[in-house]
Formats: structure tokens, C-alpha cells, sequence
């Protein structure tokens, strides 16, 4: 547990020495370095003994020193950047000392669909809402408002994400509690992940059409994970650019002249959705249980009993073998 020691006293250090440097230059601070460099790193360290790939950043501001500075953590599922989706992080105010562990939000794109003022109300709603779809979890921790010290746009928008966590009293950190507060909020975050996260119950029935509420959060999961950029890129580049169903090549048969994440074809997590259990500490292997499908196998696949055989998937692409055998005008 040495690795979590060192990250409770490196957060320490900020809430005690931000107002201090501070006043200091932001371009090329060591003080600066030290935050964005060593302590992400030993974050990072801490996720070796738990079951979790996750982007760790760390940020004191970005040209000039911000406010609040924040270590956070990111599942590349939801999000790869505080100003959207949903994530865990902590929060100093270095006025008070204070360090906030928080399940909190992006701000950005609720602001630009409804403005800062409604984007706040709309923020603490769904906070509220996170904290109940996860409540086995957020009942262990803290629900009341944080107090980061500053009125401005970023830590307001914070403050109205916030959905749970720990505050803490930088010169007096526990570190037991510290390391356990830490573990469980990366398995409260996982868990909101799996159930849906921020979307609506009836919004993920009607998706996955109208199946049990169980099935429902596997089949959205599975959804999001196709749809992530980071897992679109690794499997396209990993198994090509080619229709495993039909053989449909864009390149050939389109023309497509674009980057392979841009190809018109579809990743298809081919993982039976029963297979995806709750706290699963590895949702998917890439290329293992990917195919690249074309829009139209893609939506045929999943009408199959099991959306993991390729084989029945060809069977029944009976123009396909029309077209190899010179069978019509194909």
C-alpha cells in the first residue's frame, strides 16, 4: 500500500502549496510539472493492483493557473477529458485545504445545449440521478455539496456535477480510508457504467427494445463499446477494413479513400450480451471479440440467437454467393 501512501501525501502537498505557487510563474513550473507528471504517474501505479484500465490526468490549469486543480480518473468508455461525460476525480480547494473525492461530471456539453445557468440545474439532477442508479455504492460516502472556494465558471460547474464522495482534511489525511474511499468509488463508477450511466430507463428500454432491465444494461454497454473511439480504431486496425459477413470492401466497392477509422463499416462486439456479468474486470479483448461488419450484416447479426456466429451469419448472405458463382448481374 505504499503506492497509495505516496499519492494521498502528493495531494496533500497541492492543497498546502498551490496558493503559493501560485504567485509564482505558470510557463515551465516545477510545481506545475510535478502535479501533471508525477503525481498522474503514481496514480496510475495505484490502478495496478485493481482491476481497471483507466486515463489518468492531472491538470493545475491550462496556460495560466486555474482555481482548482484536479487529478482525475477516466474510463476511455466514457470519457478521455473532464469537460465531458462522467468520472472520478479529486478536487482542491486550496483556500481551506480541503481535497474532494467526487463522482462528478463534464460540464461542457450541457452548457452548450442549455446555457450555464439551466446547464448547472440540469447537472444537479443528474447527479441525483447517478447517486440512486449506484446507491449500494454512494450510500458509503458523502452526499451533501462541496465548497471549492471559487464562484467561477469551472469549479461552479464542479460543485453542481457532484454526485457523491470524501472530503478530506489535507494535513490530516487518514490513509486506511483514503485507500479504501478511492477503491470502492473506481468500483462505484464501473458499476454506473455498466447500468447505464447518465441515461434515462425508458431511453435504454426503447434502444434495446423493450428487453428486461438486465438485459437492457448489458445491451447498452455492448453498444457503448462498439461506439467508443478508442475501440473502433484498435479493432479496425487489428482486423482489417473488410466486411467478415459479406466481404463488402469500401475501398473497392465504394472507393473509400479515408482514414480506416472513417471507413463506413461497423465494429460489432460479438461478445454474447449474457456473457456480460456486473463488475466484469475486463468487458472485452481486442480483436477477440470484435467483428467489422457492414451496416446491413451488422443489423442481421444481432436479429441471430447468438451474435457471436459469423458462420450462420454467412449462411444466410445468400447474395453473396450468388455474386462469387456469376449467378445474376452482381
Amino acid at each position: 500500500m505504499v503506492l497509495s501512501t505516496m499519492l494521498s501525501e502528493m495531494l496533500s502537498r497541492v492543497a498546502t502549496e498551490f496558493t503559493y505557487a501560485r504567485g509564482k510563474p505558470f510557463k515551465n513550473s516545477a510545481f506545475g510539472n510535478f502535479v501533471r507528471k508525477e503525481i498522474a504517474e503514481e496514480a496510475k501505479k495505484r490502478l495496478i493492483f485493481l482491476p481497471f484500465e483507466m486515463t489518468v490526468k492531472a491538470s493545475v490549469g491550462n496556460g495560466n493557473w486555474a482555481a482548482v486543480p484536479w487529478l482525475a480518473f477516466f474510463d476511455p468508455l466514457i470519457t478521455t477529458t473532464a469537460t465531458r461525460g462522467y468520472y472520478i476525480v479529486y478536487l482542491i480547494n486550496p483556500q481551506s485545504e480541503k481535497i474532494f473525492l467526487s463522482l462528478n461530471q463534464g460540464t461542457t456539453a450541457v452548457d452548450e445545449e442549455f446555457g450555464v445557468k439551466t446547464g448547472r440545474d440540469v447537472l444537479r439532477r443528474r447527479a441525483r440521478d447517478i447517486a440512486l442508479r449506484v446507491s449500494d455504492f454512494s450510500r458509503h460516502f458523502d452526499d451533501g455539496p462541496i465548497d471549492l472556494g471559487s464562484d467561477a465558471t469551472l469549479p461552479s460547474g464542479y460543485v453542481a456535477g457532484h454526485a457523491f464522495g470524501r472530503e478530506y482534511d489535507a494535513r490530516n489525511i487518514n490513509t486506511k480510508d483514503f485507500n479504501s474511499d478511492l477503491e470502492k468509488m473506481l468500483f462505484a463508477y464501473e458499476a454506473l457504467i455498466d447500468r447505464g450511466g447518465t441515461s434515462p430507463t425508458d431511453a435504454m428500454i426503447e434502444e434495446a427494445g423493450n428487453q428486461g432491465i438486465e438485459e437492457t444494461r448489458r445491451y447498452v454497454l455492448s453498444k457503448r463499446i462498439e461506439r467508443a473511439p478508442s475501440v473502433r480504431r484498435q479493432v479496425l486496425a487489428k482486423r482489417g477494413t473488410v466486411c467478415e459477413g459479406c466481404g463488402l470492401n469500401p475501398k473497392t466497392d465504394y472507393v473509400f479513400s479515408g482514414r480506416p477509422d472513417q471507413t463506413p463499416l461497423d465494429v460489432h462486439h460479438s461478445k454474447p450480451l449474457q456473457g456480460l456479468a456486473e463488475g466484469e474486470t475486463r468487458r472485452y479483448e481486442i480483436p477477440r471479440d470484435f467483428l467489422v461488419l457492414c451496416p446491413n450484416c451488422h443489423r442481421m447479426i444481432h436479429k441471430q440467437d447468438d451474435p457471436s456466429d459469423l458462420s450462420q451469419l454467412k449462411k444466410r448472405i445468400r447474395f453473396k454467393y450468388m455474386r462469387d458463382i456469376g449467378v445474376g448481374s452482381f
